[in-house]
């Protein structure tokens, strides 16, 4: 099976930093548990700028994790497949 990805944009002030570090430690934890990998990217120009990645080895298992994940995930169902590039 494919692996798959989903994304996250958001755009955190710098007096909510320090919560929202909080919240990634969290979902860290919580993705691992599902079985899915998390990963946080801030924008190097852009200070504030995240995106936010949780990947799993199949589709099922990233789309039960984001149904079940504790902080509401808007479009859930938009998932990326990894495709064959040979």
């Amino acid at each position: 099976m494919a692996r798959a990805l989903f994304m996250k944009r958001t755009i955190v002030p710098l007096p909510d930093r320090a919560r929202y570090m909080e919240r990634l430690q969290k979902r860290k934890a919580y993705y691992a548990t599902a079985g899915c990998n998390f990963w946080v990217f801030e924008e190097a120009a852009l200070n504030g700028a995240f995106i936010e990645f949780a990947e799993a080895p199949d589709r099922a298992t990233l789309h039960a994790a984001l149904q079940a994940a504790p902080d509401q995930v808007l479009d859930a169902n938009r998932i990326y497949q990894e495709i064959s590039l040979s």
